[in-house]
């Protein structure tokens, strides 16, 4: 038997500890960032928002996130990862803590919506290069056979933030106030501080030999060219990024108005709604890494083109007759569960979207990636106040209903997303 060489052991061992850090550096920034949601009933009822004036504050936290996708990419390439995420644990703890002193005592309470507008803007410049650096991270360390399942892992990560905050936060609200559950959330990202601050590599250099090995095996495994000297003229990326657009309206949707859907419009008390809000993201951490490997699989059996095409519109359209059914139906239980499945449909999609981006544009990824990127969260900057506007118009039941002719539209788009290697 032929022993295993010392160092790939270590090499093998440190990617590992590399990817755990990732996705608890991933799970704490959603914690902190969607524990908002999970205190917001209660912060409404202390501060007399309504719901609209609730969104814009969620909404706030997407304007920075999504204006700094592509610069943030540019930090990634010139700072080490272990600085980047030391900074970002940090900024995510202070910030919470910041958004738990919001009109304390009285201090400031005239002034609260300006506050949370700009903690949350703020918030979200901080919380931009979060996926940039982990994607380039992955991609200098880590083998090019590895690199779908690290990447798929710390997307998935964001299933287990989302489910943690809602069973772990909304407890502590009703039983010690909304304050000290973001003093929790804040304390998690100083721990996952600690963590990078003790276990994280040092440096990180990118040299140009294995980023050339990255790139001829990218070339060779997809079956496309790996030179797109300009992806962003190419017909495809523009409905792709259309597509990923109208997703990321979707998922937002989801991400941020769930919970406060269950509680204020089904009328859940709120730890059965907390319960239910972590459904769908405990399966989104199991469905995201599935998405990918079975439209990898569409691919060997389909080619480059359908094989990409398949999950994504499949799940969009499913996705929409769920959000239908769960808008729709008189039984609430039903609801939780149409509703649970669409946004598993929806988030399922993530690992076809990203493959495809990196198929079309090569070693022009980053801008392509970016880009795609901003359309997604600009959608998303969009739904979390649009949504409960029309719903204070034309209802609930009608505004979901529309989103879900959106997620069609979604799905559909990717007729026009071609993958070929005589796509240049």
């Amino acid at each position: 038997m032929t022993a295993v060489p010392a160092t790939a052991t270590a090499s093998t061992s440190m990617n590992k500890r590399l990817v755990l850090l990732l996705m608890a550096a991933a799970s704490v920034g959603y914690v902190c960032r969607v524990a908002v949601t999970v205190v917001a009933p209660n912060m409404m009822r202390d501060f007399g928002l309504t719901q609209t004036q609730m969104g814009t504050v969620f909404s706030a936290f997407l304007v920075g996130y999504t204006l700094f996708q592509v610069p943030s990419g540019g930090l990634a390439d010139r700072v080490s990862a272990r600085r980047i995420f030391l900074f970002l644990c940090t900024g995510w703890a202070l910030l919470t803590v910041l958004t738990a002193l919001v009109g304390w005592r009285g201090f400031g309470l005239a002034m609260v919506i300006p506050q949370l507008w700009a903690i949350r803007a703020i918030f979200g410049v901080v919380a931009a290069p979060t996926y940039p650096t982990s994607g380039r991270t992955i991609a200098i360390t880590m083998p090019p056979r590895l690199q779908a399942r690290a990447n798929s892992l710390v997307l998935a990560s964001v299933g287990v933030g989302s489910a943690v905050t809602p069973l772990l936060l909304a407890p502590i609200t009703t039983r010690y106030g909304w304050r000290t559950a973001l003093w929790v959330a804040a304390f998690m990202s100083a721990v996952a501080g600690l963590l990078w601050s003790r276990f994280g590599p040092r440096e990180l250099h990118l040299h140009a030999t294995s980023n050339e090995e990255a790139s001829a095996h990218r070339s060779t495994a997809t079956g496309s060219p790996n030179n797109s000297a300009q992806p962003l003229r190419l017909p495809s990326f523009w409905f792709l990024s259309a597509s990923y657009l109208l997703q990321g309206y979707l998922g937002y949707i989801f991400i941020f108005w769930f919970y406060l859907y269950l509680v204020q419009v089904r009328h859940f008390e709120v730890l059965k709604a907390a319960s239910f809000t972590a459904l769908p993201w405990i399966a989104t951490t199991f469905a995201i890494p599935l998405g990918g490997v079975f439209s990898d699989w569409a691919v060997i059996r389909w080619g480059a083109t359908w094989g990409r095409r398949s999950v994504p519109l499949v799940a969009l359209c499913s996705a929409a007759i769920f959000l239908v059914i769960g808008a729709r139906t008189p039984k609430p239980m039903v609801a939780v569960a149409a509703l649970t499945t669409c946004t598993v449909l929806v988030l399922c999609t993530e690992g076809p979207f990203w493959a495809t981006m990196t198929q079309l544009s090569g070693e022009h990824s980053g801008i392509a990636g970016g880009t795609m990127n901003f359309g997604s969260n600009l959608g998303g900057m969009v739904s979390p106040a649009l949504t409960p506007w029309l719903a204070q118009r034309i209802g609930w039941e009608s505004a979901l209903t529309l989103t879900a002719g959106l997620a069609i539209v979604a799905g559909l788009l990717w007729l026009g997303v071609r993958v070929e290697p005589t796509e240049e």
